[in-house]
């Protein structure tokens, strides 16, 4: 179990990662239309469309990471953050502070990515 003062660092290092997060992917709209602007060659579009394609998916890494950010922010406000959705069991401090949105501890995460391997579940 978690002492009040984890649970705050913890509900702080997510809300200041979530404000991150959500800063920059208000910028990415106006970014991509400036960028299209000045393209004065097949080779720049080309370079333009292979930036605009990774900062695309980079958004989209950080659009599920805001997702998670938030599920995490609930279970701290429900008390149940830092508790296994597999097996119940405290997920390690130490894991927490590595991925504070984890929803595992390292031994069901484990499990859970060697059955995805093997086929048995989705990702």
């Amino acid at each position: 179990m978690m002492t009040p003062n984890e649970l705050t660092a913890f509900r702080d290092l997510l809300e200041h990662q979530l404000a991150d997060l959500e800063r920059k992917a208000g910028g990415t709209v106006s970014d991509l239309l400036l960028q299209s602007i000045g393209a004065a060659d097949l080779l720049d579009l080309t370079t333009m469309e292979s930036d605009r394609s990774i900062t695309l998916r980079m958004r989209d890494r950080e659009s599920k990471l805001i997702r998670k950010i938030r599920f995490a922010l609930r279970r701290i406000q429900d008390g149940t953050y830092g508790e296994c959705e597999e097996c119940g069991e405290d997920i390690s401090p130490a894991r927490l502070r590595a991925r504070p949105v984890t929803d595992y501890c390292i031994r069901c995460k484990t499990k859970l990515e060697f059955l995805e391997k093997m086929g048995r579940i989705k990702p």
